[in-house]
Formats: structure tokens, C-alpha cells, sequence
């Protein structure tokens, strides 16, 4: 055949390590129809600074395939939530073969059409609280690239004709496709008149979806007379592929013919009629392949280039249980995005009654519903089974409902069909089904009831069981819980749901509390970030002793919504928020940094309020741009002591002697007030971590607070040269002015001060 090539690319990403679903990075493809190949090529590389970063620790990364919805991952083996069925997918590890770079590569021979989701992610690593900014952070990208080779011009096989096919000897097989409708309840395959040098040596294999592998449904022709392949209960609306294979070694030319024969259920004594008015009237494509639609009227379809086409009598007679049931179709109710509810018409009570199944449609809309997670729920009204044992099994299967002709099966299963199994009865009468991240298209939900006996399960007489029926569409697993927040997540053009857990809780739906944080654990936590900040009272104390006014109001700000934003930033329930959390961490994160602006202003000796005002405009700026940025919120601290010490410099300077003058003051406060800044600045940057953030956050708040205790320097003195200011005898009042302090200069020891009295 001919074959062509398509090429398909994603843009580069930073991958994260593992905590939750919400920290992998997600890559969405398609893979069209015919298909017979494609090629993943996975590219990583290391960076840092803006260059490869080949000081950089070799990091293990784990991608995870998964045809038609993301794949539902679990690398630290938690625990699902009850009632959750966990789809399966294929993981590959890729390891460094290069300091800076890596490439792997995943082969799929015959892949399914359609949705492809490829997720990457780093391993756990031990949750470092890094300051942004304080070192150039190695960062891990991921590339994936896709390769297809496709088969264009596949012959195809039109139900009820015979299709004739000559087979060179430089050939070693015929492929052809079909097109299967719903309703249909059997397809069958046979290869007549075939000959050859040594009798039939062909091998005849039939796939769903795309081209048979090795391990496909597969019949040898030497072996099997007639040969003839059947499959029961194939999938609706899909492609089905036909191999017809050589023997390897056989000389000459083989010749044969191929028919394909489906049994439609809604007709069991019926076949597919040969004839139809139009394509549309068999649910076919409209792109039915290389051989052209079925044409209007009564004329056969063309002829193949190879043979021509024979229309066969249609059997009057079928297997047993071929017979399919109406299926319900459900009402879609879309509320929000991956909250959607499928209401049944004259529900949601159901009748099942004793001699047949009750068969109802979920359709899940291709790419917008497979992000979320499918609910499904059945409960009993106990009351109509009037006294018997009677089980109603359901059975939810996709893109074909299992209808089996054993009315005392009990199982969802075929050889090629798999599906979940929920089961109500009176002592259970509530049965619960999630499955995340389904696979979209038609999903079929099967209802039988069947009395328990001593002998098993047998049908029921004269029994209708009403079942309550509610299936539903919701973005996270119970909404997360009280431990976790459903997060919408968005990758190019494709939305799915996660769910992010927190205070230790660990799972798809955070309901693993292997590792939870207890209550009093958590009490214990936010009194201790909250009551550490009552030691910024002493300086406070201080301040106002000093007759710093304005430094003690911003302590008393810093100490206010420090508290209350811890108390409104914790993991668990123990919570409580005066405000938004936005408005409390601006809060915080402003009153810390004006904390280090007034105090190092005050041991300055400054006093100009446009300092001040200054200070505040310029630390609102920077926590606006990025609250979490090192640089910018240490400019403005390093602009505050470079404020300082052009102070202190320039009255050493004047008074030749060293500034603080006295060796007390270095020795017994800023000394040690800065060595206390020193330590809390270090705990900060290099050893906060989330598991030890309560108590080593804490210490930071003592430390700052009692660094400011140290730093901040004592009231001014007056100078010892003032004597008091002799009294002017007689009425009236003395206004005395200082003509230093009117000039600004509030230090006692650069110059005399005159004082002035009038009367």
C-alpha cells in the first residue's frame, strides 16, 4: 500500500516533581485512522541560568501513555477512594545517557485512532521551601514528538458482497476494513475458494479500531474448513480491520475471495441487507474509504480494482441470544464545566422487570469529557421486590452493551469486551461506580434482575425490581473532601480536573490518611505560628519607651495580620480568616518588610517622615510585582542600610571618632541584634522545608522580633551643656524654641544648641 508520513510536536515544558495529578505536566495528540505505526520521540534536557545544565543532578523522569483520556497514575502507591475504578496505562522511565540531555524512544505498531495522552513528571523530591531568586534552580524540560505512518486507500469491505482478490507472489498480505453500525450483534468473516500451490496457506486476522497485530483474533485457512472468523458482540460505530496473511514460503500466486456478513440484533432472523438507499442509512463515515460511498437506489457499490462484488442471499436464521434489547437514551444537562448530569426520561426511577434487561446510553463528548470523572449510582427501592431475593446486577461497558443470552450470567466480561460489574440487593441496596478520566464516546449501562436460589442465580417470575438510576459527570472525586482542592487545569486547548491534597492527605480523592496530619498536630501548628508573634510585644514596649510612635504602630501592624494570616494559611481545618487571603498575605508580607525599613531609619538617627513615606511606597511596589521575588524585596532592605550607613558614616566623619560611639552598644545590642537577623535570615533561605515549616517559621518570627528588640536604638539624650532655662518672673507664658530641632538636627553632639525664650 502507500503509506504517508505525518509529523506532530509540542512546545518544551518545565517538568515538576510528583505530589499530586496537578504537578505533572500533560502533552495531548491524535493519531488519525490507518495507522500502522507511530513513533514517540522523548526529548529532556537540562538548564540552568539559561545554559545547559550540566552541573545539574541526573533526576529520573517517568512518562505515562494512555489512548482516548489521560492516564490515571499512582507513583506513591496510595490509596483510591472506595468504589474507583482505576484504568490501566503504560509507564516508561527515562534515564540520562548524556550530562545535559536525553532521548528515549516508544514504539506502538497499530495504534488506536484518536485521543493520545502522554504525562511526565519528576520523582517526590523532599519538599525544600527555596527563597526565588537566591540560586540559579536547575530546570528539567520535557519534549515529546510524534511520527505516524499511515496506509492510505484501504480496499474496503461492503456487508453481504464478495470481494475477490488475487495475491502476487511478491505480496505477503491484503488488508481491508469494514465498517460496523450499531446494532449489530455478530460479525463474521470468510475466506472462499481459495487456492494455492499448497492448498489454503493464508492466515486471516480481524482487529477493532486499527490493522491486526500478531496477538489479534486470528484463524488459519489450511487448518479450518470453511474458513471463517467470528466475532459476537463487536463494537458499535467503528472500524473493523481484516488481514488476510501468506504463509511464509509459499511460491505462486494465491487467489481468494473475502465476505463479511453482520448480524443485526434488532432483526435476529435478519442480516444486513446487501442493498441500502444511502451511506447515511448504515451510520457510515462519510469518508467510507478508497472504494467510495454506497450510491442512491438499488445498484450495487463499485467494484473493487482487484475483483468484483457478488451480492449472497441473506439467512433466514440466527444463534440464539443474538437479540438486542431498545436502548434508553439520556437526557445530557450541562451545569458548569465537567459537571454535567444525564437524566433518563420518565426517571430516575427505573423498572427492571424479570425476563429482560433494561439497557441505557451515556454519550461523553470526545476531548471535553474525558478530563473529569464519571459517577455512577444505583439504589434499590427494597419495597417493590415484594419479599424475594432479588439481586438486580448492572453491567456499564463502552461502546457496545452486554446483552448476554444467559439470563444467569453474573459476569461484564467477553473474550474482547471488558466492562464493571455494580450490584444492588436488599441488605446492599446502594452500589456506588467512579471512574476517572473516562474514555469518551458511548457508554452502555445493562440492568437485569435474578433471584438467588440454592442453585445460584436463576430469572425471576412475576418480579419488577425499581432501581434508582443517577449518573453524572463532576470534575474531582467527592470535590476532594475537606483535605484537598479540585483544581481545573488547562494544557494547550485541553481542561481536566485534579485534585490537590493537603495536611499529609495523599490519594486520587485526598482519602488517604496514611500520612494525615492529626487534629491536635494541627492546633498545635497554627498556635505556634500564631502565639510566636507575640513576641514582637517587646519591642513594641521598647519602641514606645523611646518615644518611637510610629516604628511601635508598624509592629503592632506587622504583629496583627501576621497572626491572623497564619491563622488563614493552614493546610487542615484548623482555619480561621478575617479577611481574604490575599489582602492578609499582602498584609504580612508588607508589615514584615516595613519592620526592617523603620528600624534600620531609626538606628539611623533620621527622622524626615518622606523616609518613611518613601519606604512604604517603594516595598508596595515591589511585593505588587512579586511577593515571593528575593530581589525584589531585598532591594529595598539594602537601599534602607545603605541609608544607614551613609548616616553613621558621615557623623564618624564629623566627629572623628567611631559612630555608635560607645563599645556597650556594639557589644551588648547590635551585635548580637544582628548576629539573631543573621540566624533568622539563614533559617529562612536554607532550612525551611514543608514538613518543618510550623516550628522553624516560628523560631523565624522570635528571632526577627527580638532582632528588633536589639537593633533599635534608645532615645535620644539631651546634651549635658543645657542647663535649665532660667524662669521669667511675672505674668504670662514662655514659648521656647530650639533652633536646632527647627533645622532638623536632632543630634545633641554636633553642635551647641541655643534655646531662646520669649514671653
Amino acid at each position: 500500500g502507500l503509506f504517508v508520513t505525518d509529523y506532530f510536536t509540542r512546545t518544551p515544558r518545565k517538568l515538576s516533581p510528583f505530589r499530586s495529578f496537578a504537578s505533572i505536566e500533560l502533552f495531548h495528540f491524535h493519531i488519525p485512522e490507518d495507522t500502522v505505526i507511530a513513533v514517540w520521540n522523548l526529548i529532556t534536557f537540562k538548564e540552568q541560568g539559561g545554559t545547559f545544565g550540566d552541573q545539574c543532578p541526573d533526576r529520573s523522569i517517568t512518562v505515562y501513555f494512555r489512548s482516548g483520556a489521560p492516564s490515571v497514575i499512582n507513583p506513591l502507591h496510595t490509596h483510591f477512594p472506595r468504589d474507583t475504578a482505576v484504568p490501566g496505562s503504560f509507564a516508561l522511565t527515562l534515564t540520562w545517557t548524556l550530562p545535559n540531555r536525553t532521548t528515549g524512544v516508544f514504539n506502538v505498531t497499530s495504534p488506536l485512532p484518536g485521543d493520545w495522552f502522554l504525562a511526565a513528571h519528576l520523582p517526590k523530591d523532599e519538599g525544600k521551601i527555596s527563597v526565588k531568586g537566591l540560586y540559579e534552580e536547575c530546570q528539567y524540560l520535557f519534549q515529546p514528538q510524534l511520527i505516524v505512518q499511515r496506509l492510505v486507500n484501504i480496499a474496503v469491505l461492503y456487508p453481504g458482497y464478495v470481494t475477490e482478490q488475487s495475491m502476487a507472489p511478491h505480496n505477503r498480505s491484503c488488508l481491508y476494513k469494514v465498517f460496523v453500525p450499531s446494532y449489530t450483534s455478530r460479525v463474521l468473516v470468510e475466506v472462499l475458494r481459495c487456492r494455492g500451490a499448497e492448498g489454503c496457506p493464508l492466515w486471516l486476522r480481524v482487529r477493532a479500531k486499527a490493522p491486526p497485530l500478531h496477538n489479534s483474533t486470528v484463524l488459519d485457512c489450511q487448518e479450518h474448513t470453511p474458513c471463517q472468523l467470528a466475532l459476537d458482540l463487536p463494537f458499535w460505530q467503528h472500524w473493523y480491520y481484516v488481514l488476510v496473511e501468506k504463509h511464509p514460503g509459499v511460491p505462486g500466486t494465491v487467489s481468494f475471495q473475502v465476505i463479511v456478513q453482520l448480524t443485526d440484533c434488532s432483526r435476529p432472523s435478519l442480516a444486513r441487507p446487501p442493498f441500502l438507499p444511502s451511506s447515511a442509512s448504515m451510520n457510515m463515515p462519510h469518508s467510507f474509504g478508497s472504494a467510495g460511498g454506497l450510491v442512491l437506489g438499488d445498484s450495487p457499490p463499485p467494484a473493487s480494482p482487484n475483483g468484483t462484488k457478488h451480492p449472497l442471499p441473506i439467512p433466514t436464521t440466527s444463534p440464539a441470544g443474538e437479540r438486542c434489547w431498545p436502548v434508553r437514551p439520556t437526557l445530557r444537562n450541562e451545569l458548569d464545566t465537567f459537571s454535567v448530569h444525564f437524566y433518563i426520561f420518565f426517571g430516575p426511577n427505573v423498572s427492571v422487570p424479570p425476563d429482560r434487561p433494561a439497557v441505557f446510553v451515556i454519550n461523553l463528548l470526545p476531548v471535553l469529557d474525558s478530563g473529569g470523572v464519571l459517577n455512577l449510582e444505583l439504589r434499590l427501592n427494597v419495597s417493590s421486590l415484594c419479599g424475594e431475593n432479588v439481586t438486580v446486577f448492572g453491567c456499564l461497558n463502552h461502546e457496545v452493551p452486554l446483552t448476554s443470552g444467559d439470563n444467569t450470567s453474573v459476569t461484564c466480561e467477553t473474550d474482547s469486551l471488558a466492562g464493571f460489574l455494580l450490584s444492588v440487593n436488599a441488605t446492599a441496596s446502594l452500589s456506588r461506580l467512579r471512574i476517572p478520566y473516562p474514555q469518551t464516546g458511548s457508554w452502555y449501562l445493562s440492568l437485569r434482575s435474578l433471584c438467588a436460589t440454592e442453585h445460584g442465580f436463576e430469572p425471576c417470575t412475576n418480579v419488577t425490581a425499581e432501581v434508582y438510576l443517577r449518573a453524572y459527570l463532576s470534575p474531582c472525586i467527592n470535590d476532594c473532601g475537606i483535605y484537598g482542592q479540585c483544581k481545573l487545569l488547562r494544557t494547550n486547548n485541553y481542561l481536566y480536573a485534579a485534585c490537590e491534597c493537603k495536611a499529609g492527605w495523599n490519594g486520587w480523592g485526598c482519602t488517604d490518611n496514611s500520612e494525615a496530619f492529626s487534629y491536635g498536630f494541627q492546633l498545635l501548628s497554627t498556635l505556634l505560628l500564631c502565639l510566636s508573634n507575640v513576641m514582637f510585644v517587646p519591642p513594641v514596649a521598647i519602641a514606645v519607651r523611646s518615644h518611637y510612635l510610629l516604628e511601635a504602630a508598624v509592629y503592632i501592624f506587622t504583629m496583627f495580620f501576621s497572626t491572623f494570616y497564619h491563622a488563614c494559611d493552614q493546610p487542615g481545618i484548623v482555619v480561621f480568616c478575617i479577611m481574604e487571603y490575599d489582602v492578609l498575605q499582602f498584609c504580612d508580607f508588607l508589615g514584615s518588610l516595613m519592620s526592617v525599613w523603620v528600624t534600620v531609619i531609626a538606628m539611623a538617627r533620621l527622622q524626615p517622615v518622606v523616609l518613611y513615606l518613601l519606604g512604604a511606597m517603594l516595598l508596595s511596589m515591589a511585593l505588587q510585582m512579586d511577593r515571593h521575588g528575593l530581589w525584589n524585596l531585598l532591594g529595598p532592605s539594602l537601599f534602607a542600610l545603605g541609608i544607614m550607613a551613609i548616616a553613621w558614616t558621615a557623623r564618624t566623619i564629623r566627629r572623628r571618632h567611631c559612630y555608635p560611639p560607645t563599645w556597650k552598644r556594639w557589644a551588648f545590642y547590635l551585635c548580637p541584634g544582628a548576629l539573631i537577623a543573621a540566624a533568622a535570615v539563614l533559617l529562612y533561605a536554607f532550612v525551611e522545608t514543608e514538613e518543618n515549616y510550623f516550628y522553624i517559621h516560628s523560631i523565624w518570627h522570635l528571632l526577627i522580633a527580638g532582632s528588633v528588640g536589639f537593633l533599635l536604638p534608645p532615645r535620644a539624650k539631651p546634651s549635658r551643656r543645657l542647663g535649665p532655662l532660667p524662669r521669667r518672673k511675672g505674668c504670662g507664658y514662655q514659648l521656647c524654641v530650639n533652633e536646632q530641632e527647627e533645622l532638623g538636627l536632632v543630634d545633641p553632639a554636633v553642635a551647641s544648641i541655643n534655646s531662646i525664650c520669649t514671653s
